[in-house]
């Protein structure tokens, strides 16, 4: 089972989180210090998804502390045990007082251990507390920072964000959980007969005529070793020409699917006359996958009955890289899902987006790259000073979601973070993946 170890100094509130998140007061909680002196272990429940917590022992260093030095040297043998046993590590630090010495040691410890942190900020119940370390925080070197209080319990959904992909990771790996495909697009381009393609068999209804798929429908099947869950949807016709209720209802399923799809084919008639494509419905589609965080494929269907493939390759993809810029140079191939043309290809393409949505990239690594990009193109000025952009991590992946940290936050243009998405994009490796970035100020500490 995943386990998830709360560690950090003495009295920064673990035992409290470890009540939280387990849902009762198991923990013994008080404000003198080493109350906790042995590590005890609890189920926690994310959704229906069970893990295994494990609240420990204040680490404290034996030099100064206010503990007999061998009960300290013990509680810290306990800490380490529980690091050694976790999956992952929760670090704790005390918002108020913010960071010590000893912490710094702690995260020096927690980095050798080669896996993967999240640190809490606790006692976070006032942005005063959360202004003055979160910055520092990110400065340790750990990608994941969550601002939170156990007391008023705030955070915790933040929380189980963070500990969500790699709990996710266990449980598809012990259980062999599928890869959540959805196939998308307007009436009559050809999505049913792709999905039965896919699964070998006539396993859905097709018919020349628009409307037949009404339930979005979830089909098991494997490629190359890795499960799917393949996912027929309704057509999504635009909503001026919806009149229907069933048909409303059908869009409605789509819709939904969506929110629990993780990767996308958005489907493309190729019989379409070349100065239609791609129509704004297409576009919109592309558009909601985009801002639901998913990755998206482009499927260009029936290329068996057209002559002029790339010019029409050529034309789809730019105006998908003039009017889709957040994901460009997404990843399209041309096939036929009635002759079985090119779908291995499209399955290859689907699995190489789904390890990119999936990806983190070292704090050190983008910490290297962000001051070339900034000599490259300095930041704008305002009233007469340049906003100064400090510091760069990721903080999440499904999608890559990126915290900069930077003076005068509310002012960094829309335009300047997009020559940074654009940046990642080309240095990084990222085509047909949302980017988000989250923009954080820095609190000068010498104004009230």
């Amino acid at each position: 089972m995943f386990t998830l170890a709360l560690i950090g100094r003495p009295n920064v509130g673990k035992s409290s989180i470890f009540n939280r998140l387990i849902g009762k007061k198991l923990a013994i909680v008080h404000e003198r210090p080493g109350v906790t002196r042995d590590f005890q272990e609890a189920k926690a429940y994310y959704g229906d998804m069970p893990f295994s917590l494990l609240d420990t022992p204040g680490l404290a260093d034996p030099e100064t502390s206010v503990m007999y030095p061998e009960l300290a040297k013990q509680m810290q043998q306990q800490s380490e045990a529980a690091i050694e046993e976790a999956q992952m590590v929760a670090f704790v630090i005390d918002g108020i007082a913010g960071i010590t010495a000893f912490d710094e040691q702690i995260a020096k410890l927690l980095h050798k251990q080669n896996k993967p942190v999240i640190v809490l900020i606790n006692k976070c119940d006032s942005k005063k507390a959360s202004q003055t370390t979160e910055y520092d925080v990110f400065s340790l070197g750990f990608q994941t920072v969550i601002n939170i209080s156990a007391e008023h319990n705030i955070g915790f959904d933040a929380l189980y964000e963070a500990i969500f992909p790699h709990l996710s990771e266990e449980e598809n790996s012990a259980t062999g959980k599928a890869l959540k495909l959805a196939i998308m697009g307007r009436p009559n381009v050809g999505k049913s007969t792709l999905v039965n393609a896919l699964f070998g068999e006539e396993r859905l209804l097709t018919a020349d005529m628009p409307g037949v798929t009404r339930d979005s429908v979830s089909l098991a099947w494997e490629y190359n070793g890795q499960k799917f869950e393949l996912i027929d949807t309704a057509g999504i016709r635009r909503k001026a020409k919806v009149q229907d209720t069933v048909e409303q209802l059908a869009v409605q399923s789509a819709n939904r699917t969506l929110q629990f799809a993780e990767i996308v084919v958005l489907v493309i008639d190729a019989t379409i006359p070349l100065d239609e494509q791609l129509e704004k419905q297409d576009l919109a589609i592309a558009q909601q996958i985009v801002e639901e965080g998913r990755g998206l494929v482009l499927a260009l269907n029936k290329v068996d009955k057209i002559s002029h493939l790339p010019q029409l390759m050529e034309h789809i993809r730019n105006q998908l890289n003039y009017q889709l810029a957040q994901v460009r140079d997404v990843p399209m191939v041309a096939i036929s899902a009635l002759n079985n043309t090119n779908l291995n290809r499209l399955l290859d393409e689907v699995l190489a987006l789904n390890a990119l949505w999936n990806l983190r990239i070292p704090t050190a690594k983008l910490n290297d790259w962000l001051p070339f990009m900034l000599d490259k193109h300095p930041t704008p000025a305002v009233s007469g000073r340049r906003i100064r952009i400090k510091y760069m991590t990721q903080i999440k992946s499904r999608p890559p979601t990126f915290a900069l940290f930077c003076t005068k936050a509310d002012e960094l243009p829309a335009s300047y973070i997009r020559y940074l998405s654009n940046g990642l994009r080309d240095d990084f490796n990222l085509p047909g993946v949302p980017i988000r970035f989250i923009i954080k100020g820095i609190k000068n500490p010498y104004t009230q």
